[in-house]
C-alpha cells in the first residue's frame, strides 16, 4: 500500500531570511521517522544547512515515514511526492533499491539534481546518476564494530536486524559477521519483524530469549539507536552484562550513557549531522551556482566511540549534533 500524503511527516523549515535571491533551491529531503533519534540529528544538520538556502530565498522540506512496516515503498512514494511538490533538488537515501530505485530514475528523467545520502554508497549514486553519496558505508560500520568487539576477546557475535530487507540493515550485519571473523571469530543474525526497530521492549525480549538459547554468544551489534538500549536491557534481563558487550551503529545522548556507564563497549558513528548539512549545503550551492564538488564520495563514517572519546562526544550530543 502506498504511503498517502496524510501519512507523511512534512516540515518545511521557516528559518529567518536574509537577503533573499530572486529564485532559490526548493530542495526535498526525505529521512526517517519523527521520533528516530539518528534522524532527528540529520534533520537538525539539514535545517541548519536550510538557513542558507532561506535566506538564499529557497526552502528545505523534510518528509518521512510514520513507521518502517513496508519501507522501500514508502520512501519511494515521499520521492514521488518531492517531485509533484516541485522540487527542484531532492535527497534520499536508498535503503531498499529494488522499491526505490524506479523513484529515483523519475527524479532524473524529471531533470532534478539529487544526491543519494546515508544508505546506498556511491555504487547507488553511480547507478542512479546522483551528483554525490554523503554518508558512511554501511558493512565498514559494521566491520569496525566486528573489529572492535573481537580485538577485545569478544568472538562469537550476533546482529541484530529489526529491518530485514533493508540493504543498509543487511550490510551492516554482513560487515559486523567479516569484522570479528578477522579476529578469529564468527556471527550470526537475529531477524526480528519490522515492528521491533525502536521497540526497546520488544528488542529487549528477544535478545534475552536468544541469549539463553546461546550462551555461547559475547557480542552483540545494533543497526539502530533504540535497539541498543533493548539490547543492553535484554543482556542484563539474562543475567550476562559482565560476559556479553554491545556495539552498535548511531548513538543518542542515552546510548552515550551506557557507553559512559561500561554497559555499551562502543558505537560507530556516522555522522548523520554532517549527512543532512553537507547533502543540502552542495545541492544548494549546484542549483543556485553550478557549484560542483569532485570527491563524489563524501564520506561521514565510521567512526568509533568509546571509553577513550565518550566526554568530547557527550558535549556535541547536548549541542544535538552528535
Amino acid at each position: 500500500m502506498k504511503l498517502g500524503r496524510t501519512l507523511a511527516t512534512a516540515a518545511v523549515l521557516t528559518l529567518g531570511a536574509g537577503m533573499a535571491y530572486a529564485e532559490g533551491a526548493n530542495i526535498f529531503v526525505i529521512g526517517g521517522k519523527p521520533d528516530d533519534p539518528f534522524w532527528g540529528i540529520v534533520k537538525k544538520g539539514a535545517e541548519d544547512a536550510g538557513i542558507v538556502v532561506q535566506a538564499q530565498g529557497g526552502s528545505v522540506t523534510w518528509l518521512g515515514p510514520q513507521n518502517y512496516d513496508n519501507l522501500g515503498v514508502d520512501a519511494a512514494e515521499l520521492i514521488r511526492q518531492a517531485i509533484d511538490q516541485g522540487a527542484t533538488g531532492i535527497v534520499a537515501p536508498d535503503w531498499v533499491p529494488e522499491a526505490m530505485d524506479p523513484a529515483f530514475q523519475a527524479v532524473a528523467a524529471a531533470g532534478i539534481p539529487f544526491i543519494v545520502y546515508n544508505a546506498g554508497g556511491i555504487e547507488a549514486a553511480d547507478r542512479l546518476g546522483a551528483m554525490n553519496y554523503v554518508g558512511a558505508v554501511d558493512y565498514k560500520a559494521g566491520y569496525a564494530g566486528g573489529e572492535y568487539l573481537g580485538k577485545a576477546g569478544n568472538k562469537n557475535g550476533v546482529c541484530i536486524n529489526s529491518l530485514p530487507g533493508a540493504k543498509n540493515i543487511e550490510d551492516y550485519c554482513s560487515g559486523f559477521a567479516e569484522g570479528i571473523k578477522s579476529q578469529g571469530g564468527s556471527a550470526d543474525v537475529l531477524p526480528l519483524p519490522a515492528t521491533a526497530e525502536g521497540n526497546v521492549t520488544a528488542v529487549a525480549q528477544a535478545i534475552k530469549a536468544y541469549l539463553l538459547e546461546h550462551p555461547d554468544v559475547n557480542a552483540v551489534y545494533t543497526t539502530a539507536n533504540l535497539d541498543a538500549v533493548g539490547a543492553v536491557q535484554g543482556i542484563a534481563q539474562a543475567g550476562m552484562t559482565d560476559k556479553v558487550k554491545v556495539c552498535g551503529i548511531n548513538f543518542d545522548e542515552a546510548i552515550l550513557a551506557q557507553i559512559k556507564a561500561g554497559t555499551q563497549a562502543c558505537a560507530i558513528d556516522q555522522q548523520g549531522y554532517q549527512q543532512g548539512f553537507y547533502a543540502v549545503s552542495i545541492l544548494n550551492g549546484h542549483i543556485n551556482y553550478g557549484l560542483n564538488i569532485p570527491t563524489r564520495e563524501i564520506l561521514t563514517g565510521p567512526g568509533v566511540v568509546d571509553a577513550s572519546n565518550i566526554d568530547a562526544t557527550l558535549v556535541g550530543a547536548k549541542m544535538g549534533t552528535r
